[in-house]
């Protein structure tokens, strides 16, 4: 494995009962990048995050992370590598506030579980970093905000940076777009940016118009197979592209 390349898979394949979902995948993500997963629905990118990160065994294939071959690990073994999945702690404790989130996620990076039960003094020892994470994301002014009362796009946001406190290397962002209102898209995608300058991303995304703003590289996927890949000037003008993909979504 090339130095170049953080995460890489190979022949990777998923079949479910005879149902094949993902067919011979080879995937290269270079480091210090943003990588997009695109494709139609039911085109595998779900479950080929899902085998990158461990959620599913593959049936075949193999995964390289950092030099390493981690296809026969767990997902929270990964994830103590520095391979983490938004989802995996997007599900914010809704009735703690962004500081409790966000410092609850350094103490799992600390591996102290047992500090719920420990002193005060020792939890606001986080509490330096916490803010300056939340800062980093733009939520600073939400400190002291319970979740469940912030606004989506603010809450998101706040989900960044609960897995930027595991110091990943690279996070992999399910659909970071989702849900998220028109105004709050722009503030998303400059987070987005602002991280790749430290970290590399990989994401699976339908909004296209972040898609060919942010990504430097792009791999399109189409029933379980790797349709193409490249920059967005190169993979929009693919006429395979516009029948599977960028054609229904722009009719």
């Amino acid at each position: 494995m090339s130095d170049e390349f953080i995460l890489e898979c190979s022949g990777l394949t998923k079949e479910f009962a005879g149902f094949v979902a993902v067919q011979d995948v080879d995937l290269q993500v270079r480091r210090g990048t943003i990588h997009a997963l695109i494709g139609p629905n039911g085109a595998g990118k779900t479950t080929c995050f899902n085998l990158l990160t461990k959620f599913l065994i593959p049936t075949r294939g193999q995964i390289r992370y950092d030099g390493n071959d981690i296809t026969a690990l767990n997902p929270a073994d990964v994830a103590r590598l520095g391979l983490v999945r938004s989802f995996q702690i997007s599900a914010v404790f809704p009735h703690l506030t962004a500081l409790e989130n966000v410092r609850i996620a350094l103490q799992r990076q600390r591996g102290e579980s047992m500090d719920f039960w420990r002193s005060k003094s020792v939890l606001n020892s986080l509490n330096h970093r916490a803010h300056e994470l939340l800062d980093d994301v733009g939520v600073g002014a939400f400190a002291g905000t319970v979740a469940v009362e912030m606004p989506y796009g603010r809450k998101r946001a706040l989900e960044i940076a609960t897995t930027l406190a595991l110091d990943p290397q690279i996070m992999l962002l399910d659909e970071p777009m989702a849900g998220i209102g028109h105004e709050e898209i722009d503030k998303i995608a400059a987070l987005i940016k602002r991280i790749s300058a430290k970290h590399t991303v990989l994401m699976v995304e339908h909004n296209l118009n972040v898609v060919a703003d942010l990504s430097d590289t792009i791999t399109v996927l189409t029933r379980g197979r790797v349709l193409t890949e490249g920059n967005y000037a190169t993979v929009s003008q693919d006429a395979r592209v516009k029948e599977a993909y960028l054609g229904s979504a722009h009719a």
